[in-house]
């Protein structure tokens, strides 16, 4: 078998293209890659396998002996995962059918005013802030953990702890602390639901303690607790998007300057975003159920997969041109929010607050730009789905 091989860290650095991984992508699209933890894992890049892949049943979240599965960090999430191997499909497809209703596109399209109302708010107090401002802590971190708490119905006297337990609880560098992170999670949310039994409301939590048995089975405080505070780490990836949406038109100033002359060009330019948007990182987590055939690569039972589906997004053999951000793009197949049962289940929503920043960012500052060369700006990869550390802009 051939030596793993260690890509860069540079992954770090948003907007760069690892050449290694370039490289490995037009060899193959399939490789045998060393992990930030030291675990081998395969790491897939080729948008037609990913793609395959992400809807294959003989991969799964799940590993049958989780203290001894290859892992790509320590967070609780990764590598020791809460699922049960024998239900895990069952749990799954549970999940599903009580969370789909409450993020449907049709709720999300209501909620549309009140995402309005939030980010003008943020950006009127942007506007206020001297020059240099970080539009990171000034919008993209604030907007999605204020809209989903509001759609929860978490009050938000307490958005601070929330924010700080879904901190920990995807910390990458220490378990025991992503376990304390998600614990308290997890506790909070019992209490919530506790909360919501008593006086109950026009919100999610709300909703899914009054919801009907799926399968037969009843939703209890801990279920409800779980789900909830699950969409609510969920808006973690938001953040990333919004930060990394922005600094990609920023480092384009004419597909800014096209957003501005032509608005009705943002649900397709977010499309576009959403593609060209390599987040770095390790890709999707899966592991291998029993032997599976990729090409003249077979992975075995329980072997760490990492399905990149950013590298996939950049594939040229599907995207023309695959570095070059161009807003009329027409591209409705890119696998930024997964596929099949895994689709992401907070795509509408995501989709909604970019759109409304991108709606009101651009004409209120037209000629906003970044203040730090882009080579000086960091994701931070110590937080599992982490954004941009700062976003430092002026106009």
């Amino acid at each position: 078998m051939a030596v793993p091989v260690q890509l860069s860290v540079e992954h770090a650095r948003p907007l760069h293209v690892d050449p290694v991984l370039r490289q490995l992508q037009h060899l193959s699209p399939v490789h045998r890659v060393r992990t930030a933890s030291g675990g081998e894992a395969w790491r897939v890049t080729g948008y037609r396998q990913v793609r395959q892949l992400l809807e294959d049943s003989r991969l799964g979240r799940s590993h049958p002996d989780p203290d001894n599965a290859a892992r790509t960090g320590e967070a609780a999430m990764l590598g020791r995962l809460r699922t049960s191997h024998e239900t895990e499909k069952a749990d799954h497809l549970r999940m599903r059918t009580l969370l789909r209703p409450q993020m449907a596109p049709g709720r999300m399209r209501a909620a549309r005013p009140r995402v309005e109302e939030l980010t003008a708010e943020l950006l009127d107090r942007l506007a206020a802030q001297d020059r240099p401002a970080d539009l990171h802590a000034a919008l993209a971190q604030p907007l999605p953990g204020t809209v989903i708490a509001e759609l929860l119905g978490v009050p938000l006297a307490d958005r601070d702890r929330f924010q700080a337990w879904t901190h920990a609880a995807g910390y990458v560098k220490d378990h025991a602390h992503s376990e304390q992170g998600l614990a308290a999670l997890v506790s909070y949310g019992r209490e919530l639901v506790a909360r919501k039994r008593r006086e109950p409301a026009d919100d999610i939590i709300s909703r899914l303690c009054a919801a009907d048995p799926v399968d037969g089975v009843d939703l209890d405080d801990e279920a409800v607790a779980v789900l909830s505070m699950t969409l609510l780490f969920g808006g973690e990836a938001t953040v990333m998007a919004i930060g990394l949406g922005v600094l990609t038109l920023l480092s384009n100033p004419a597909q800014w300057q096209a957003l501005l002359a032509e608005p009705a060009l943002i649900p397709t330019a977010i499309e576009e975003i959403l593609r060209g948007m390599d987040k770095g990182g390790d890709g999707i987590v899966r592991y291998a159920q029993v032997d599976v055939e990729v090409g003249d690569v077979t992975i075995l039972a329980g072997e760490l997969v990492l399905l990149d589906t950013g590298a996939a997004n950049h594939d040229d053999t599907v995207f023309p041109e695959p570095d070059r951000l161009d807003v009329t793009r027409q591209v409705s197949s890119h696998l930024a929010f997964g596929h099949g049962v895994h689709y992401c289940i907070g795509t509408a929503l995501a989709r909604l607050e970019l759109q409304v920043v991108l709606a009101q960012l651009i004409p209120r500052f037209p000629a906003m730009r970044l203040a730090v060369p882009v080579e000086e700006l960091r994701i931070d990869r110590d937080i599992l789905a982490g954004g941009l550390v700062a976003l430092p802009v002026t106009w």
